[in-house]
């Protein structure tokens, strides 16, 4: 779900400790601060799932510390917030995850913000600005920036500007709105104390001079010193992951289990635009208990050919034997961490831990290969590359083509990049979240899945396709392959058996709830159940109708959508007329039958893209339920909002 999908989460990066002080940091110190003067310094406080808040949250740092204004980029669950208003001016950089959901980081720092004695005049010594990044796509974009900046005001802090909103549906993505939003931030910043930036907001210190040091430090190891050692594949995904950069992986280094594959069928029928496949795994050590409803995140496998020649194009030993950790600053002294490290095998750490076939690199792996670049035409096209100027260049190269590091590297073939970068800026190879499909009641000791295989054309005509599912659809149950996975619960919680449902899956949507009916089939054997009505919708009936035999043998009588148990099985097939018809069509159909669930007392579950759906199902709710009130559409919202939080309207969305 990305920042806002399933396809992955992300490493939350790392406190100011962390973070060296740049070359030109010390000298700047002393132009800003007068005799006898606090040392002033830009607070830069980030909240990421993924990475891209990170990435921002350092760009504005370095963009401070260019032109003279020394910053400090910190994690905000590594930071003290009752000492926020010792702080005299601090950007936040939030992102949004899934439905209006924050970061995992940011939960506890926001916990402390909402503390009622904290008062309106808390903050009243404290400037600040918020920029958020999020996906328009969704329907609570960009919430969590926008509930932050009301909370800072009503806590009596001052806004420096109007808070950014990245949105990932821009053509350069959240950085079409962060170049602009940090100019004005500069600006005004100079406006309110001109010794924040000694010679102006727009004099920078020219990019060759203020390369920054790497964060990491690599050692080798001589192999014939180290002690033979029998590792499980657990321990040795363990050990790299551990040594990887980033919170995530310390904190779910080691897998839960592994899930070897026992079936791999393709669902969708030949004339289908997608190829939709049904998985079926089975554990090969300790079981995990798990409930409908939850998530499974698969580690993929990368193209080995193409990890040779990312390390053949980089110059590296695949053989060498290395630990990783933070380099000695003045903020942290040797790391220790990386004397007690057992060493693990260069070519593993690379397979098991970056993403050098699939994830394109960010903007700031441009400017670092230019420092590296001996080529004059490829320095100068890189620099242009990493420039507010060459914003717009840069997506249609990069991010448009979904180019991944490899590629890149090949582009530049003079540019020969320290390991010890690449280690920090290639982005992490990161687990895939899936919606399982299965019922443990129903199907013990397996996990399903239901999977597309995402497969596209780039603008200039060359075929893409997602790592983890064009891997997954490769596998047989022959090859006996372990994956390893983690679990945990997604936004769709298990529901008893005695609460009423209706759920809403279009395509792949569908996944979660074919575990909810397989469930409660097995305990209506035993008991009563509550009824279903279940929305289901796809292109083409022939072709793209998943699970067909499953829901229509569910729909006759006695069956779990039956209507004579008080449910239902209702299906727009958006091609199969002139007229395209989808789910929202059908529930307003059915609104009469969708009230009276509701008034029993019914919880709502819609799950699948984050396009339009998630918006376009609320919306014929909020009809429904104000047609028969006979109240207003603000009324109606209000009605479903005061449902959703009281946990009966859930939504689990991914692009």
């Amino acid at each position: 779900m990305g920042e806002s999908t399933m396809k992955g989460f992300e490493s939350n990066g790392s406190d100011a400790s962390d973070i060296p002080k740049r070359r030109y940091s010390q000298s700047t110190g002393g132009e800003v601060a007068a005799m006898g003067e606090k040392p002033r310094k830009l607070l830069v406080l980030y909240a990421s799932q993924t990475g891209n808040a990170l990435d921002a949250a350092e760009r504005i740092g370095r963009e401070a510390e260019r032109r003279g204004f020394p910053a400090s980029i910190v994690s905000t669950d590594e930071f003290d917030a009752s000492s926020l208003p010792y702080e005299e001016a601090v950007v936040f950089v939030v992102s949004t995850t899934g439905q209006g959901d924050s970061p995992d980081s940011f939960k506890a720092f926001w916990r402390f913000l909402l503390q009622r004695n904290l008062g309106n005049y808390w903050l009243q010594q404290v400037r600040y600005a918020v920029f958020g990044l999020g996906d328009s796509g969704y329907h609570k974009y960009n919430f969590v920036a926008k509930k932050l900046d009301k909370r800072l005001s009503d806590l009596g802090a001052t806004s420096i500007i109007e808070k950014g909103l990245g949105d990932d549906q821009h053509p350069s993505g959240y950085e079409g709105t962060l170049d602009p939003w940090m100019l004005s931030l500069w600006s005004t910043l100079y406006q309110i104390n001109p010794k924040y930036f000694p010679k102006g907001p727009y004099v920078k210190i020219p990019q060759d001079e203020v390369i920054d040091q790497p964060k990491y430090r690599i050692l080798y190891h001589k192999q014939e010193k180290l002690e033979p050692k029998l590792l499980t594949e657990s321990d040795i995904i363990q050990r790299a992951r551990g040594m990887s950069p980033g919170k995530l992986f310390k904190d779910k280094s080691k897998p839960d289990c592994f899930l070897k594959m026992t079936r791999n069928e393709v669902l969708t029928k030949a004339g289908s635009t997608k190829d939709v496949r049904h998985f079926e795994f089975q554990f090969v050590s300790s079981n995990i208990e798990y409930e409908v409803g939850d998530v499974v995140e698969l580690l993929p496998s990368q193209n080995p050919s193409a990890i040779d020649a990312f390390i053949e194009r980089c110059d590296l030993d695949p053989e060498s034997f290395i630990t990783i950790g933070l380099r000695e600053t003045e903020n942290s002294s040797f790391n220790e961490e990386m004397i007690t490290q057992l060493p693990i095998k260069l070519k593993t750490f690379v397979e098991l831990t970056m993403d050098v076939t699939s994830a394109s690199p960010r903007r700031y792996f441009f400017e670092v290969m230019s420092f590296y670049a001996t080529a004059e035409h490829e320095k100068e096209r890189l620099q242009y590359f990493a420039s507010p100027e060459g914003r717009d260049d840069l997506y249609n190269y990069n991010q448009k083509e979904r180019r991944s590091i490899l590629e890149v590297l090949e582009d530049f073939p003079s540019v020969q990049i320290p390991f010890e970068w690449l280690v920090q800026l290639v982005p992490p190879l990161k687990p895939r979240a899936f919606s399982i499909s299965s019922s443990p009641l129903a199907h013990p000791a397996q996990v399903h899945l239901t999977v597309s295989i995402v497969s596209w054309i780039t603008p200039y005509k060359r075929t893409r396709k997602g790592l983890c599912s064009s891997w997954l659809a490769s596998l047989t149950p022959e090859q006996e392959v372990n994956i390893p996975v983690w679990f945990h619960k997604g936004s769709l919680p298990a529901p008893s058996q005695s609460l009423p449902l209706i759920l809403v899956g279009p395509g792949t949507g569908c996944a979660p709830f074919r575990g909810f009916i397989a469930e409660r089939a097995v305990q209506a054997q035993s008991s009563l159940i509550a009824p279903v009505m279940f929305f289901f919708g796809c292109r083409n009936k022939d072709t793209d109708f998943l699970y067909r035999d499953f829901w229509e043998s569910h729909a006759r009588e006695g069956g779990m959508l039956s209507e004579g148990k008080g449910g239902g099985f209702y299906t727009a097939f958006s091609r199969d007329q002139p007229k395209k018809v989808y789910v929202q069509h059908k529930i307003r159909e059915m609104s009469k039958k969708v009230w009276d669930l509701l008034c029993d007392g019914a919880a709502v579950y819609v799950a699948g893209s984050s396009t339009k759906m998630p918006c376009d199902v609320m919306s014929a709710l909020e009809d429904i339920v104000s047609e028969e009130t006979g109240g207003s559409k603000e009324v109606a919202s209000r009605w479903l909002k005061a449902l959703e939080k009281a946990g009966r309207y859930n939504v689990e969305a991914w692009s």
